[in-house]
């Protein structure tokens, strides 16, 4: 069987016998439609999105346009459902952002053949009821998008289209969380659906791709047991399926809401890179991927010289969620920080391991959709302070809490960041002593978590985790003297959280160690949302942690 599933049998006949006379691979095959079927609940539908607010984003300018060379067949919503008459162009529905816009973009670069998405999707679904292909209840969703998907193809098929179904995109558990038995058999209804998909249509080889719930919202910290119940299932699941594969999507955006600004969904900027997480992933199976080298041409120290370590981490402004390389030239100095710098060694482990560099390369933008983090700044502004000789690391995961980072952890054992974290320091140390350096730790750089502020059950112990991790850290490295550096945006001022008073708390633990310093990083600009800094605050932000290196 050729990659993905053939349907129209007067077509397969036809492609089978080209792709035999003249080698041609599936992948290489340019005319055959690849249909990519869409489906889940809010966050796949693209809740509190706003495709206005596409162009705030440079990577996805463009996208709030129609993609008319990308047919599209859409059933969206509950009670009050959107449906496309037929095939229609690519297109924002209810002027919201759903991840097949960026998707559809994405592979299209890389991928010659035409393309259609068939996507079906409702907020607050459950796949152990409306989802459930065996007893479906509430608003039955698994026989209907059965009958939108027969319906669809029925119509390539009368139109002599060929065709083969490539890849089913699923994002959805949140709401099976709510009820013991579908929360405790997720992974069991989980491969029962699977399996019913491909037995209802006939494609016992379909790809699906099933997208990880963000616990960046809301619920990554409030329900974080109920999350990792859904995350075992997924994973049991695709960990067994030779055609299943798990997406990170810790990494992307998240809407920022009001009062104390956690929120549920992605929102527009991160469907724009759930979209493209999961194109990324479809490019890596069939081999489409390009690869990101960004090789240092030039050991940049010379032999046998000292080095210093610098370690940035943190979460998802450490990562620099909204910093954009394209924004940079609205900055004074900022072209130049947008350049390769090949005097500084980087190496990075970012998103929670979503990107990870290859070895050592030039310090630059690195960042996954053309985003960057404090790190270029911070060694600009080292090199100007007559800096020599240094290195940085990078370690940031910003779907994690404080609690990921402190010795503790939690339940949610795939997101400890504290061992691993240890590990990424010193293999970068010993990477390069192997190259014959002396090597200092010059210090860890570690900006508080951001989502912690907002939710009271974290405020109240932020301080605590903060000593723990510094002190077991310095205990673990077998570095007594290390240094940290700590930097705090201004917490989360709402009456719900503003009597935990977690900035004298931060205070105190630095008062009483000597070599930790506390860095308010109250006045930075890019500040116009809560939790996040946009592209001038992230690099206002590196700057200040350099200056209190420099100052010390």
């Amino acid at each position: 069987m050729i990659d993905g599933f053939l349907r129209h049998p007067i077509a397969a006949a036809v492609l089978l016998g080209v792709l035999s006379v003249t080698g041609l691979s599936a992948q290489d095959d340019t005319r055959t439609l690849r249909v990519f079927l869409f489906a889940g609940q809010s966050n796949m539908e693209g809740a509190d999105s706003h495709i206005e607010a596409v162009d705030e984003f440079p990577p996805f300018a463009g996208l709030d346009q129609p993609q008319p060379e990308v047919r599209f067949h859409y059933c969206l919503g509950r009670e009050d459902k959107s449906m496309s008459d037929g095939w229609v162009p690519l297109q924002s529905v209810r002027g919201w952002v759903g991840p097949e816009l960026s998707f559809a973009r994405l592979v299209g670069r890389h991928v010659k053949a035409p393309l259609a998405i068939l996507k079906v999707a409702a907020g607050g679904t459950h796949l152990g009821g409306d989802w459930n292909p065996d007893q479906p209840s509430g608003f039955e969703m698994y026989p209907l998008m059965l009958r939108r998907v027969r319906e669809a193809l029925a119509e390539l098929e009368r139109k002599k289209i060929p065709y083969r179904l490539e890849a089913f995109v699923w994002h959805q558990g949140e709401n099976d969380m709510f009820d013991e038995g579908y929360r405790a058999n997720y992974g069991k209804n989980l491969a029962r659906f699977l399996a019913c998909w491909r037995r209802d249509l006939d494609a016992p080889d379909l790809e699906f791709q099933i997208g990880e719930l963000c616990c960046k919202t809301i619920w990554g910290m409030d329900l974080r047991p109920r999350m990792y119940d859904i995350y075992r299932g997924q994973k049991a699941v695709t960990d067994a399926d030779p055609h299943a594969v798990y997406v990170p999507t810790n990494h992307v955006g998240v809407e920022i809401g009001g009062g104390v600004g956690l929120h549920y969904h992605y929102g527009t900027l991160g469907q724009l890179q759930h979209g493209e997480s999961h194109a990324e992933a479809y490019l890596q199976r069939i081999g489409r991927l390009p690869k990101r080298e960004r090789p240092l041409a030039r050991w940049p120290y010379a032999e046998g010289a000292k080095v210093e370590l610098f370690v940035l981490a943190g979460h998802r402004n450490m990562e620099g969620e909204r910093a954009f390389v394209a924004e940079l030239d609205k900055l004074r100095g900022g072209s130049k920080l947008a350049k390769d710098d090949p005097s500084v060694a980087f190496r990075y482990d970012i998103g929670g391991g979503f990107r990870v560099s290859d070895g050592w390369e030039p310090l630059g933008p690195a960042g996954f959709d053309e985003t960057f983090g404090p790190e270029l700044s911070f060694a600009a502004r080292l090199h100007r302070g007559k800096q020599r000789d240094f290195a940085i690391a990078k370690y940031t995961h910003s779907g994690s809490q404080v609690i990921d980072w402190c010795p503790e952890g939690s339940e949610a054992k795939d997101r400890n960041r504290y061992a691993p974290f240890l590990d990424f320091v010193r293999s970068s140390i010993a990477q390069l002593e192997e190259r014959g350096h002396e090597v200092e730790l010059a210090g860890i750089f570690y900006h508080l978590g951001e989502n912690d502020m907002s939710w009271g059950g974290a405020r109240s112990r932020v301080a605590e985790r903060l000593q723990a991790l510094v002190s077991q850290s310095r205990a673990d490295l077998g570095m007594p003297e290390l240094r940290w550096f700590v930097s705090q945006q201004e917490p989360t001022d709402d009456e719900s959280v503003a009597k935990i008073d977690v900035l004298a708390a931060v205070e105190a633990v630095a008062e009483a160690d000597p070599l930790l310093t506390h860095i308010r990083a109250f006045d930075l600009p890019g500040r116009e949302k809560q939790l996040v800094i946009a592209t001038p605050g992230i690099v206002a932000l590196g700057e200040l942690l350099a200056e209190t290196w420099l100052a010390r």
